[in-house]
């Protein structure tokens, strides 16, 4: 298997929103189809962020029907 295999695996993070409030300035949401929990990202200028969204109880947030 070489370095390069990687590009033919099926991606495990889709994502499922997407908000842009300027060219440097948005805001994704990602979901990991293994797991189903969603990753809420914030990118501002150069730098940016990743967490896990939680519900009301302060567990991540799953959503297991593809969306």
């Amino acid at each position: 298997m070489g370095i390069f295999d990687n590009a033919k695996k099926e991606k495990r993070f889709v994502e499922v929103y997407s908000e842009e409030n300027s060219m440097t300035d948005w805001f994704r949401i990602y979901r990991d189809k293994q797991t189903g929990v969603q990753y809420l990202w914030k990118q501002q200028g150069s730098g940016g962020g990743i967490c896990p969204l939680l519900d009301k109880d302060g567990k991540p947030l799953i959503n297991d029907n593809g969306e």
